[in-house]
């Protein structure tokens, strides 16, 4: 039997919890920087946290990514 992947080790799945303090960097908001909040799945391991820099164009791709998930998902309301 082929055990998953160990927390922390190679291919370790990461659990999302928050983004915060996003911010720009720049007047033309071409770039933000913020803190990723995330937790190793399955893991006794406190929470940690990354900063992470982000242009803006990702910002918009995952926004629009976001919106058709959440479009589709039944529980989310308008």
């Amino acid at each position: 039997m082929a055990a998953g992947p160990q927390a922390g080790g190679p291919g370790a799945e990461w659990e999302l919890l928050t983004l915060r303090g996003l911010s720009m960097t720049d007047e033309r908001a071409a770039e933000f920087i913020g803190t990723l909040v995330i937790h190793r799945a399955g893991s006794a391991e406190p929470v940690e946290q990354v900063t992470v820099r982000v242009k803006r164009s990702a910002l918009e791709e995952l926004s629009a990514t976001l919106q058709r998930v959440l479009k589709r998902s039944t529980e989310f309301k308008r």
